[in-house]
This record gives C-alpha cells, sequence and structure tokens, in this order.
C-alpha cells in the first residue's frame, strides 16, 4: 500500500503549525486550524495520436483560519518556514478583528473528536507521477492509432489528467493529521465529420474519473479495450440515427448519465450553504429549504440518496476533511423524503447538532474552506433487476447512456439534460439510436416518477473533477454512485426542433 511521500514529510510540517498556533493562541483566538499543503496536477493532451499539449503544476502553501470575538479570519502564505507560519497567524486574527463589525451571528463550531496522530492515504497502485511522460503519451497515442484506423473515424482525442493532494492539518484542540489522495481523469473522445456538410458528430469513453493510480489505465477498474472497441460503432450509429420524436418517454437511465443529475438536482440542492442562501450572488440557493426538512417529497419511496466521504476510490473521499472532520457516510434523501444536508462544522452548529458531517473543503492552501459536496449517491435496489431486465419491463421509452450537455436554474428545480447517447426501447428491446433528444423536468417531478432502481451489479462510480463554487471560486473532484434506474412519463424535447432548425 502507498504512503505519504516521504519529501512532504520531510517539510517543516511541526515546527510551522506550531508557531502559527502558539501565535493565534497568544493573540486571543479561541479556535485556530493551520493546513500545510503541496498539490501537484499533471494533463496530457493528444490529437490524433500526436502529443498537443502537456502541464505540470504544483500548488504549496500554509493556511491559518482563526476565530476570534466570534468572527473568522483567514491568512496564507507560501512560505514553509515557523517565521512565516506565525505572522499568517497574527494576520488571520487582524482580519477576524476587523471583520467583527460586519458579523451579524457570531461563529460557533460544533465538536469535533480530537485525532492526535491520524495518517491516511487514498486506495492507489501505481502512483501516476511516478510514471514517465514517455510511457503516458505512449499509451494514449496507442488508443489514438487504434481508434483512427477504423472506418468513420477522423479524428481523436486523448487525455489524462492526473492529481495529487498532500496536506498537514494541525489544530488547537490536539488535532494532527496526515494525508495524501490521488485521482485520475482519463478521456478519449472520436469524432466522424461529414465531408459533404460539414456536420460532426463525436462519442467521448464512459470510463468515470476516479481515485485510483496509474493502474486503471492498464486496466483495474475499466475494460478500456472492450470501451474502446466499440466506440467507433457507436459512433457510426450516432451519425446515421434518426432525429428523436418529441413526447412522454419511459426512461432507463445508465448510470454513465444519471450521475450528473444526481450531482445538479441532489447534490447541490442539499449543501445548507445553498439552501440557507450563501451562494444566492453566485451559484443560487436551493429549492430544498431547512423548513422542509423530515416533510419534503423529493422523489418516490425508492429513493434513497446519501453523502459520504469513505467509499473507496471516490473522488472525494478523504481520511478527514479541512476543519479535521473524519469522513463519514450519511443520508440525505430516504424513501424519498429529504432528512439531510451537507455540513461543515458551523453549518452544524447553526442547525443545533451535535457535529459536522466532514463537508469542508478547500482547493488550494491559499483559499479558505467552506461547504463543499462530498460523494452523492442515489443507493441500489439489494435485490433489484440487471439492466437488461429494467430495458424488458419498458413498453415504449428511451435508454440513455453517457452525460454530455445540460442546465438547471438557480434554484436546482427545472432543468434539461442530453446525454451521449439515446436508444429507442421498443416492447422491451433496444431497436437503435436517435439523436438530437434531450430529457427535461422539475427535480420533484424526476424523481417522484423513479418506477425501478437496478440492483448492485448495475451500479457505478461516476463523477467529475470541475465542481465550481465560492467567490473567489474553487473547484472540487466529487463522485457519485448510481444503479440503473427507470422513470416513468418524462418529457423528451427534440433540440433541432426547440433551437428552429
Amino acid at each position: 500500500m502507498p504512503v505519504v511521500d516521504p519529501e512532504f514529510m520531510a517539510l517543516p510540517l511541526a515546527s510551522c503549525t506550531d508557531a502559527a498556533l502558539t501565535r493565534a493562541q497568544a493573540l486571543g483566538a479561541v479556535h485556530a486550524e493551520v493546513r500545510v499543503e503541496s498539490n501537484r496536477a499533471h494533463l496530457l493532451r493528444l490529437r490524433d495520436g500526436r502529443l498537443e499539449g502537456s502541464h505540470d503544476g504544483m500548488d504549496s502553501g500554509l493556511a491559518v483560519r482563526v476565530v476570534v470575538d466570534g468572527s473568522w479570519g483567514f491568512a496564507a502564505c507560501a512560505e514553509l518556514t515557523p517565521e512565516a507560519a506565525a505572522d499568517a497567524a497574527v494576520r488571520a486574527v487582524q482580519l477576524a478583528r476587523v471583520s467583527r463589525g460586519l458579523n451579524s451571528q457570531p461563529v460557533e463550531l460544533a465538536a469535533e473528536p480530537v485525532q492526535p496522530n491520524g495518517v491516511w492515504v487514498s486506495s492507489y497502485i501505481v502512483d501516476p507521477f511516478a510514471v514517465p511522460d514517455a510511457d503516458k503519451i505512449a499509451l494514449l497515442a496507442e488508443w489514438s492509432r487504434g481508434l483512427l484506423a477504423a472506418d468513420g473515424v477522423d479524428h481523436v482525442d486523448a487525455s489524462v489528467y492526473a492529481v495529487k493532494e498532500r496536506r498537514h492539518y494541525a489544530d488547537l484542540a490536539g488535532t494532527r493529521t496526515v494525508q495524501q489522495r490521488v485521482r485520475l481523469e482519463p478521456v478519449v473522445t472520436a469524432v466522424g465529420v461529414d465531408r459533404a456538410t460539414g456536420s460532426f458528430e463525436s462519442m467521448r469513453s464512459l470510463a468515470p474519473p476516479v481515485g485510483r493510480g496509474w493502474e486503471y489505465l492498464t486496466g483495474d477498474g475499466w475494460d478500456w479495450a472492450a470501451e474502446l472497441a466499440a466506440l467507433p460503432g457507436h459512433l457510426a450509429e450516432r451519425v446515421a440515427a434518426p432525429s428523436v420524436e418529441p413526447g412522454e418517454y419511459d426512461l432507463v437511465i445508465d448510470p454513465s448519465n444519471l450521475w450528473l443529475t444526481i450531482h445538479e438536482s441532489v447534490g447541490h440542492a442539499t449543501e445548507l450553504d445553498r439552501a440557507l442562501g450563501y451562494e444566492a450572488n453566485y451559484a443560487g440557493t436551493s429549492f430544498a429549504t431547512p423548513d422542509l426538512l423530515g416533510t419534503l417529497e423529493y422523489g418516490s419511496p425508492l429513493m434513497n440518496v446519501t453523502g459520504d466521504r469513505v467509499v473507496e476510490h471516490g473522488l472525494a473521499t478523504t481520511g478527514w476533511d479541512h476543519e479535521g472532520v473524519e469522513g463519514q457516510s450519511f443520508d440525505l434523501v430516504r424513501e424519498g423524503i429529504l432528512v439531510g444536508y451537507q455540513l461543515d462544522r458551523s453549518m452544524a452548529a447553526r442547525m443545533g447538532l451535535p457535529r459536522s458531517n466532514g463537508c469542508a473543503y478547500a482547493d488550494s492552501p491559499l483559499h479558505v474552506p467552506l461547504q463543499r459536496m462530498p460523494n452523492v449517491s442515489l443507493q441500489p435496489d439489494p435485490g433489484g433487476p440487471s439492466t437488461e431486465a429494467l430495458i424488458a419491463g419498458v413498453e415504449r421509452g428511451l435508454y440513455v447512456v453517457g452525460d454530455k450537455s445540460w442546465s438547471i436554474d438557480m434554484q436546482r428545480y427545472n432543468f434539461q439534460f442530453t446525454a451521449q447517447r439515446f436508444y429507442r426501447i421498443e416492447s422491451g428491446r433496444i431497436v437503435g439510436q436517435v439523436k438530437d433528444a434531450a430529457y427535461q423536468a422539475t427535480t420533484t417531478d424526476f424523481w417522484g416518477s423513479l418506477a425501478a432502481t437496478g440492483g448492485p451489479q448495475t451500479y457505478v462510480l461516476n463523477g467529475a473533477f470541475n465542481c465550481g463554487k465560492a467567490q473567489p471560486g474553487q473547484v472540487a473532484a466529487v463522485s457519485h454512485g448510481s444503479p440503473t434506474g427507470v422513470f416513468t412519463g418524462v418529457r423528451v424535447l427534440n433540440t433541432l426542433e426547440e433551437a428552429g432548425r
């Protein structure tokens, strides 16, 4: 099993955090926390088998956050010395005192058990940053050449994005943790061009981004050979597919598409800071307001959605969040009813809860932590059917595969989603692709139409690297697990007709 990189452990972690905490406490802080981080990101992009771009960046520094006189203060620095750390603590305390006059509600934090000597490393085998770039490029080029040799494929884009986060956390209560996590996002897209009209279609791999190492690209966790072999056929069928007939359909939605609907209509809607209006000026609010907790019929009784920071290979999985709260699993929607929110320590205290569920995160040591989405997942039916059996039970419908474009309003209520592939279902059988389709609904109508969920054998953990929030903007990676789901009587649009074409 991997361990925290020795080069990170060799940094002056203890001396820096001790200097910052000691100075903050001497200046009157009732709470102080210090993060020392070193985060690395590497992106490779190939176009038609040739290297198009490469980026390798490191983000390192130290952050101090304090509570003084009931107000937050925050400061950060790039220099990792005890003197710089102590100076950051001074600036954080000064900011808290300046902010006091603007603070209408004193900061209170839910209690958290002390973790005096915690170490955690995410689940991976091969560190992607230990693999030579030449080997990475060679693999992506091989994949690209194989696709370019297929009929109907004119261009291929292939990329892999790798991130490694390393963090030391310490606070006045006595928590001290060190952790390291790795994640990967490989993407392959095949493009077919109609030379007569200039139009084109594309088809992207369905392999999700994951909290794994380089072993993911060599077959551990995904069958790349099968996916790449099937991609040209999917593309050719899409090019020749007829335009969808608009109307109401029963939808069988694959996890490769449903994860994004979960993210937008449930994940963001159950962020408590958003529901309380903290994101109103930027990312919007939520229809799922706290006065509806325990009563809102979010969906059908088959809808059970959890938040977690613990699932293996999850993009938001971590040992402890950025407030020293241990990773947990918790209910957001149980049997169709809204029962919980994503919380950090201040939000938990505001709700009168004894403990945060570990949803504080900052995407850089130079940014302040805020409440961010955990892994948010729809649970399968423990004894549920296969995807094939779900399709067999639909008389007239569409099988929806792969995410594509989407749109949702500022309250996370009215939405529209498209897909990589829509397949017509007639009398329980798939009879071919259609294109130019999008499904549209309100959140509660859509989840209320959930008529069946597949069993654990249909469950897949998908997700995204680029969930955005806050001002200044921050980006977080998050996973969403889902079984295949059946939704009845959903409105399907023809996007060409809607665009007036």
